[in-house]
């Protein structure tokens, strides 16, 4: 079962990247994407009533740990900032393979805070998931793509600051549950929205989109952010179940369902989003996605 629920997060997490690429070229052109994150905090408020309610002992946590938890929120938040300034000067398709970073991350901080050690069979399956992301990090003459210095750096300081959020997260949630441990992240996510919202120019900008289109942005950043909530819920519950370094590597198959929902989008929504379709096209991304079948394979074999 941990594979259904890790993957879920790359396929909720794929449309969740195309919604936020048209957030901000359609809102966000002349407005910071720190705004954006306003509205992750939200639903993390939100979230916290109802965890308290139904889930016992959530205060009962010595102050140290409940302190490290909502630095695991806050550094959630702080990478996904990080992610939306990188989207906001690039397509969607470019910044995607740039996650795949994050398992190399994830395997260094896995190794050296919880001691983790993979199968050569794991490996290998995270290894072909690498394989297939990277495969669709080429261009259509299967050369590297020219990536601007600055995108790069966003992207390596997104994945970083992820790979340290993910792994105290579970450090934690092993010890003192799962539920438990969601709640202090999500009081670290509402503290580093309240922080925006204190910043003047940050509340201006939150107000004025809020005057000019209050019902498509309010609509479309719920219903994102219950996408985002959804995908992050599912891999976090997996990296409970299964090596929190494998759980990444299988996390890195968002690329491949970033392209599927672009073909999608080409093929139906146009104006929603577009991918150029040729044969060789098409067939690089469907190597990569054979690669990635491939990967899993190993992956549930290294499991029996």
């Amino acid at each position: 079962m941990w594979l259904l629920f890790a993957f879920a997060g790359p396929v909720l997490w794929a449309a969740s990247t195309h919604i936020d690429k048209y957030l901000v070229d359609r809102y966000f052109q002349n407005s910071d994407t720190a705004v954006l994150m306003v509205f992750t905090a939200l639903i993390g408020v939100l979230m916290l009533p109802p965890i308290w309610h139904y889930v016992p002992g959530v205060f009962a946590l010595r102050p140290l740990d409940m302190a490290v938890m909502i630095v695991s929120g806050i550094l959630y938040m702080g990478a996904m900032l990080f992610y939306l300034r990188a989207i906001q000067s690039e397509e969607a398709s470019v910044v995607a393979p740039l996650f795949q970073s994050s398992t190399l991350f994830t395997f260094l901080f896995a190794y050296l805070l919880l001691g983790e050690v993979l199968t050569w069979k794991q490996i290998g399956g995270g290894a072909l998931l690498l394989g297939g992301a990277l495969i669709l990090s080429l261009d259509s003459s299967l050369r590297f793509r020219r990536i601007k210095l600055r995108l790069v750096l966003l992207m390596l300081a997104a994945t970083s600051v992820l790979a340290i959020s993910s792994v105290i997260f579970k450090l934690f949630a092993v010890r003192d549950e799962f539920w438990i441990t969601t709640f202090w992240t999500y009081v670290g996510e509402a503290l580093f929205g309240l922080g925006i919202i204190a910043i003047p120019a940050y509340r201006e900008q939150f107000a004025a989109l809020f005057r000019k289109s209050p019902g498509p942005v309010v609509a479309i950043n719920g219903a994102n952010e219950l996408i985002n909530l959804g995908g992050g819920l599912s891999v976090r519950f997996a990296s409970l179940l299964a090596p929190v370094a494998l759980v990444s590597a299988i996390s890195s198959t968002t690329t491949l369902f970033v392209f599927a929902f672009g073909i999608l989008l080409t093929a139906f929504f146009p104006k929603l989003g577009h991918e150029y379709l040729s044969w060789r096209n098409l067939a690089q991304k469907g190597a990569g996605a054979a690669l990635a079948a491939i990967g899993v394979a190993l992956i549930n074999l290294a499991g029996h």
